[in-house]
């Protein structure tokens, strides 16, 4: 005789409840709604991992630029420089520089940009 809801239906149809708690509505508690819930989740968390690096890498040009442009530069001007002194420093530590420690900043452009 054939068995309909064993023991290993239930314990993984609980996995995916248990993954689906804390959503919206029934979501949470049927478990087809949970499973397409859960699997939607995982897939916008997969593309969102990719998406946050260039969020970052967004903020960090615009905290430079705003940064080197009261300085009266440009970010692609002092880019450049800083390239052509090879001068390796991330973006993310210039623009942590930048906000810090506005006057070390303000130092390291001036050296870069007069020095042409």
């Amino acid at each position: 005789m054939r068995t309909t809801s064993g023991s290993t239906t239930r314990q993984r149809r609980k996995r995916w409840l248990k993954k689906a708690e804390g959503t919206w509505g029934v979501n949470h508690s049927s478990y087809r709604n949970a499973k397409q819930t859960v699997i939607k989740a995982s897939q916008y968390a997969y593309r969102d991992r990719k998406n946050k690096k260039r969020d970052f890498r967004k903020l960090w040009i615009n905290r430079i630029n705003v940064s080197v442009r009261a300085l009266g530069y440009t970010y692609s001007s002092f880019m450049a420089q800083l390239k052509s002194k090879k001068i390796e420093i991330n973006r993310k530590m210039l623009s942590e520089l930048a906000i810090h420690h506005p006057e070390e900043f303000k130092k390291l452009v001036h050296s870069v940009m007069l020095n042409k």
